[in-house]
């Protein structure tokens, strides 16, 4: 082959993005269809589309029925999704999540450990590699082979991966958790607040696809907000966008409703916030009135905290997420005819529907934007 300069060797690195995006868009093409796409010649298409075949980014498609009748048919090619894998990782209060993803975002592979909140800082770190090794492993690859792990975790991050401040896992304050990974991880590591990741999640495959203007709410042990404006996560001046901190009022103690209500119906038995929320949520799915009612202030005492974000916000949607997105019209509801209320322009308010994967899916998706970013760029 003839030695490129530096000037034709990144035309043809261009070239190849181009082109290589062009497939993974279109799903099928043929070769001249790629070449008006990538606004090259089609003799230019053609070798290009050879070495990405033979490199495994591009395979030949089998012929439909009925091409043999029409004559010789055009080849057909299309993106390898399987050619690449990437992990996301989702740091819970009681279970580290890992998911295994070619480039398409098919999941291949799902996992979990436990994880606690007394657990030393080291020790998580060490359980996080072994799990996405284990993952890896799973799925027939090695760490290395990895295009990205993405980590979502509870916690104020900032640009460079740390943990500035985490209330939830108290000892995980100023871990610096994408160098640490980085350490034990022989992939390239991203990491990021575990709100964020999961409003990204729900824009990407769940129920606020096509919206650019999402609030998120995660309703479990603790409540968190994750915002999308103009499609993006907004991640705010010092990286806390979405934390709730102290509120002035009560508007953030809900679980107040759900935890007197259990503790008059069987003053004998404990719940977490949570479990006393599921409780009300189970007796108001049986008839019980009471139970309905109360259900209903919780839903609207939540409503009550985000209307100074929604108004001024304006976004399209509200997502109910976390364990409490199970509980769906029950809280949906109420908190809609609060917003039809209160709101100059309300917004749909949804219950999500991908459950404790959404940070670990939107921790998938932050590893395919990376890879995206190195492949088609």
């Amino acid at each position: 082959m003839r030695e490129q300069n530096g000037d034709s060797s990144l035309l043809r690195k261009l070239n190849s993005a181009a082109i290589l995006r062009g497939l993974r868009e279109a799903e099928v093409a043929t070769l001249s269809e790629l070449a008006r796409v990538a606004r090259v010649s089609r003799a230019t298409v053609e070798v290009i589309v050879d070495d990405l075949v033979s490199e495994g980014w591009a395979e030949e498609c089998d012929e439909e029925p009925g091409d043999r009748q029409r004559g010789r048919p055009a080849k057909r090619f299309r993106f390898r999704a399987s050619a690449g894998q990437v992990v996301g990782v989702g740091i819970g209060t009681s279970w580290l999540r890992a998911m295994v993803a070619d480039l398409n975002g098919t999941v291949l592979v799902s996992r979990k450990a436990p994880n606690y909140e007394a657990m030393p800082a080291p020790d998580r770190l060490t359980a996080i590699a072994d799990l996405v090794d284990a993952a890896a492993a799973e799925a027939g690859l090695t760490v290395a082979q990895l295009a990205a792990v993405g980590v979502g975790t509870t916690g104020v991050v900032d640009g460079e991966g740390r943990v500035v401040k985490s209330i939830v896992l108290p000892n995980w304050t100023g871990v610096r958790l994408q160098a640490e990974l980085g350490r034990r991880i022989a992939a390239p590591v991203l990491v990021e607040n575990d709100m964020r990741l999961a409003v990204l999640a729900e824009h990407w495959r769940g129920v606020a696809q096509g919206r650019n203007d999402v609030v998120y709410l995660f309703t479990s042990p603790r409540l968190g907000l994750g915002l999308l404006i103009g499609g993006r996560p907004h991640r705010g001046a010092h990286a806390a966008s979405g934390e709730i901190g102290r509120q002035a009022g009560d508007h953030w103690q809900a679980f107040r409703h759900v935890a007197d209500y259990a503790m008059a119906v069987e003053p004998g038995e404990m719940r977490t916030p949570k479990q006393a929320a599921q409780f009300a949520v189970d007796r108001a799915r049986a008839g019980d009135e009471q139970a309905a009612r109360v259900i209903r202030d919780f839903a609207r005492h939540l409503a009550m905290g985000l209307l100074t974000l929604v108004n001024p916000l304006d976004p399209e949607m509200v997502v109910v997420g976390g364990s409490l997105s199970r509980a769906g019209d029950l809280l949906v509801e109420p908190i809609q005819e609060y917003f039809d209320e209160f709101c100059l322009y309300p917004p749909l308010v949804v219950a999500s529907e991908l459950g404790g994967d959404c940070i670990t899916l939107g921790a998938v998706r932050w590893a395919l934007n990376h890879a995206e970013a190195r492949l088609f760029s």
